[in-house]
């Protein structure tokens, strides 16, 4: 099932896939990523009740802007490798 979602949403991991070795890497990053994903998620359908009750379209722009980080988040945390992983969290100096 893995590879299968893999192959699925290869063309957002090979932005983050470097092809280099994982300099750095830390079992906690990804830890962290998931988490950070799990929680943007959660403010994404925050903001999209708080939308709903006030009836306001405005609430669309954090509803996306956080479903799509909490996605990539996500996606990268449990499917990424660890060069990816280590990408989004920057070079150690």
């Amino acid at each position: 099932m893995k590879q299968v979602l893999i192959k699925l949403l290869w063309p957002l991991l090979r932005i983050f896939e470097t092809g280099e070795e994982a300099v750095g890497y830390r079992d906690s990053h990804r830890v962290v990523l998931n988490i950070m994903g799990v929680l943007f998620l959660g403010l994404s359908f925050g903001s999209a009740w708080a939308g709903y009750v006030s009836g306001e379209l405005g609430a669309l722009v954090p509803v996306v802007v956080f479903l799509g980080l909490g996605f990539v988040a996500l996606v990268l945390g449990i499917l990424g490798s660890n060069a990816a992983v280590c990408k989004i969290w920057g070079p150690k100096k």
